[in-house]
């Protein structure tokens, strides 16, 4: 039975329970992306970002796109891997490192242009006013992002850009750090009273003419809102019918059969993995269910175990 095959699984990964991590302009972005692959064994010229392959975060496209609007990468291929070898290199087969890493590697050293941010006894921050830890786009906007405006906006003074440096974090990529890193913008005791999930409504506010543009005629502005508005909409209501809707038929499945894996119906197995959380609170309160952790597999074939959250936006368990 199901439940004996997995029980061993279970108590070992339950036991010791760990969460997992659950988005310009053409011209400038013309990397040519490689997927994991045997490491080479011939010099190459061309140098090389690497960040981690499967499924992709906001942080480290961030990071890519701002590494290659600086002078020493901006002719860089990406490389998408989790392999040390290909990563960092492999001596006995003549393979080079990458120039710059993003995002994995579990290392923080700036000087050998390392990035990550997983490891456990990292804790760095924008300044030494600013809380929230950074992600792999707040690294590299910490280091590079002096250079990254000044080529962006070229007539502007440094000491200007100085000023923006710390406005573009504030306004724009601490967001990024905050959400990649489960740091809340508000107290978590506290219920938000709807739910932000497009940011629509700036975006078509700053279609609007500038105070400063030489034509304040808003129409052209409202028609491209118009178009804006209506293909985000059918991308929404296409994600809800063709992906939402079965996401929630596994994992009524799913939890229908937790009682099959463990007497106290508090781990669910989901044999297809689909997105659970807010599927699981919904109908945790439609069936008085209650469950703990859930194990499920990941694109490489393994097991992976997360604990089951205080609320489907929260990252406290």
């Amino acid at each position: 039975p199901q439940s004996i095959i997995f029980r061993p699984l279970l108590v070992s990964f339950c036991a010791a329970a760990f969460a997992t991590r659950p988005l310009l302009n053409p011209k400038h972005f013309t990397a040519r992306f490689q997927m994991s692959s045997q490491p080479e064994k011939v010099p190459r010229l061309t140098m090389r970002i690497g960040t981690h392959d499967g499924s992709f975060h906001c942080d480290e496209v961030l990071a890519c796109w701002l590494l290659k609007q600086t002078e020493k990468f901006q002719n860089a291929e990406i490389i998408r891997t989790r392999d040390p070898k290909i990563l960092f290199g492999d001596e006995s087969s003549g393979v080079l490192p990458c120039d710059v890493i993003v995002d994995v590697g579990a290392q923080y050293v700036p000087e050998q242009f390392k990035f990550d941010h997983h490891q456990r006894e990292f804790t760095g921050t924008f300044s030494p006013k600013h809380q929230t830890k950074l992600s792999s786009a707040g690294l590299i906007y910490k280091h590079f992002g002096l250079e990254i405006l000044q080529r962006i906006l070229p007539a502007v003074s440094p000491d200007q850009v100085q000023k923006l440096y710390d406005v573009v974090y504030n306004n724009f990529i601490e967001e990024i750090d905050g959400v990649d890193n489960g740091v809340s913008c508000y107290p978590t005791t506290i219920e938000p009273a709807y739910r932000i999930t497009t940011q629509l409504g700036q975006r078509v506010g700053r279609l609007n003419p500038r105070w400063n543009d030489a034509v304040q005629d808003p129409n052209p502005g409202f028609f491209k809102a118009i178009d804006m508005v209506g293909a985000e909409f059918s991308q929404v209501v296409d994600y809800y019918g063709n992906s939402w809707l079965p996401a929630r038929t596994i994992v009524a499945e799913s939890l229908a059969r937790r009682f099959e894996v463990d007497p106290s119906g508090s781990i669910m197995i989901m044999e297809t993995f689909a997105p659970w959380k807010e599927h699981l609170f919904e109908l945790e309160a439609e069936s008085g269910a209650h469950v703990v952790y859930v194990l499920f597999g990941d694109s490489s074939g393994s097991w992976r175990v997360q604990c089951v959250p205080a609320r489907p936006d929260s990252f406290e368990s």
